[in-house]
């Protein structure tokens, strides 16, 4: 994938999964995973990628939309858990890296127009301005790792896939125009092996702690072969239960009913990598 800011598609290439384009660094460091995808040695999903450190889901808007959205991130703290924020035009997150750019540092984002999806960038240097606030959210990357510690497999991870992503027919509580229905991921477990998942990830509410639904997927709302753009593992087995955890990509779809001239996310997997260690996000 280019880095100098170029368009590398629009909506038809939103269901693609590039192929990781791995060199020689190390997949283990963080810094060493940004540095990967800053160059475009790197342009594949981040799961799995830097493990132990937290990856976060971004939202980037104008100043104008900044206290509207942060009330709707407040107000919505499952699906939006805040981790950072930064300066109005300052490309930093000093709280989550000391030389993160977040201007080159997602191997893929989405740019919005007046809600629609209208580009989709390795770079957005060339559509940055001293007017935009950047919003960092947890993710459930963080908690896999503790449910994998845990002993609780992800078959999807061993597949190099990602959990799959539904739209839900619960509606999120607006925050002036940001509103919208919650956005969840699906992981599949044995009914003794659900119940230990809710016990781990009650442990991280900034990474969207324990789930919000099991079993039933019609309950709300959700057909499992509908995932949203098509990401992600939609498989159960027989003899397991879906599991539904609140996304970090709720926002995206309020973004497209707030209609904000612009804003800019990070597209579905693919995240920001922080020096932020998953265990200091854990709630003794």
């Amino acid at each position: 994938m280019p880095k100098d800011g170029s368009v590398i598609g629009v909506m038809s290439s939103v269901e693609l999964q590039l192929p990781p384009q791995i060199g020689s660094w190390d997949r283990g460091d963080a810094r060493a995973a940004r540095r990967a995808i800053r160059s475009g040695a790197y342009a594949g999903y981040t799961a799995g990628i830097a493990g132990g450190y937290v990856q976060a889901n971004v939202c980037i808007l104008p100043r104008a939309y900044a206290e509207v959205f942060l009330l709707y991130c407040q107000r919505n703290p499952k699906p939006c858990p805040l981790l950072a924020r930064s300066d109005p035009g300052d490309a930093r997150l000093p709280a989550l890296a000391e030389d993160l750019d977040i201007r080159t540092d997602i191997a893929r984002y989405h740019v919005f127009r007046d809600g629609e999806l209208v580009q989709e960038l390795s770079d957005i240097s060339s559509i940055w301005s001293d007017d935009l606030i950047t919003f960092a959210l947890g993710c459930s990357f963080s908690f896999e790792e503790a449910l994998q510690q845990a002993g609780l497999r992800l078959r999807f991870l061993e597949r190099g896939n990602v959990a799959g992503v539904y739209v839900t027919d619960i509606a999120t509580v607006p925050a002036g125009p940001f509103q919208g229905p919650l956005v969840v991921t699906m992981r599949a477990f044995k009914p003794a092996d659900a119940i230990r998942a809710v016990q781990v990830t009650s442990r991280f509410p900034n990474v969207h702690g324990a789930p919000v639904h099991i079993g039933n997927p019609g309950q709300i709302g959700v057909d499992l072969s509908k995932r949203y753009h098509n990401v992600g593992d939609s498989e159960v087995a027989d003899d397991e239960l879906p599991v539904f955890w609140a996304c970090g990509l709720t926002p995206q779809l309020a973004v497209k009913n707030a209609r904000p001239p612009l804003c800019i996310t990070h597209a579905p997997s693919y995240m920001l990598i922080t020096d932020v260690r998953n265990a200091a996000l854990a709630v003794l």
